[in-house]
């Protein structure tokens, strides 16, 4: 059995049709069998987080390592929709979350970031907030790809771009703790 929806949307003057919707229902279980590019937009507006995160390294030129991720998160009753979104940008993983008991699809991969997060995301925009953590999460990516978190300067942009974005996520590091750390390698 199958059930088809059609979907248009109107949001600040711009008319937004979906493709249909197609469902399969088999053994208590809800597949999403076509993807549905404004479901994944609406999704990750409501549940996403674009972030950047940063590690004390002795490795790196700066010592300072900065990690991009893409992330959405579910309780497990919504496993299947995490799956579903994995399925469509193949790329990412499905965690589990012990902290908060969430399940958490991640992309952390610069590479798959910049072929498949960063492109589908520029093409369809977000339209809360979210848009301006993710213009702001694309311009770092492309700061790293192009290696200015290996500099003092570009490590500096990169840290107050970040600290800029999600307001109310938590933090291993202050960035003045993280500005300190870094000066201290200017002198």
């Amino acid at each position: 059995m199958s059930i088809r929806l059609a979907l248009v949307v109107v949001v600040k003057n711009k008319l937004w049709s979906s493709s249909i919707l197609i469902f399969m229902i088999s053994s208590k279980k809800i597949k999403f069998v076509e993807s549905n590019i404004y479901w994944i937009v609406g999704f990750v507006d409501g549940e996403g987080c674009f972030h950047i995160s940063f590690n004390k390294k002795s490795s790196m030129p700066c010592g300072i390592e900065v990690r991009p991720s893409f992330s959405v998160s579910q309780k497990s009753h919504s496993l299947q929709s995490l799956e579903n979104i994995k399925d469509f940008f193949k790329c990412g993983s499905i965690r589990f979350d012990k902290k908060d008991g969430t399940y958490k699809y991640e992309v952390r991969s610069i590479s798959d970031l910049k072929n498949y997060i960063l492109p589908f995301f520029s093409k369809y925009e977000l339209l809360t907030k979210k848009n301006y953590d993710f213009e702001t999460f694309k311009k770092i990516c492309i700061m790293i790809l192009e290696g200015q978190h290996l500099n003092i300067l570009g490590l500096e942009n990169i840290l107050t771009l970040s600290y800029a974005m999600n307001g109310s996520g938590k933090r291993k590091y202050k960035k003045e703790e993280l500005l300190t750390f870094i000066n201290k390698l200017k002198r």
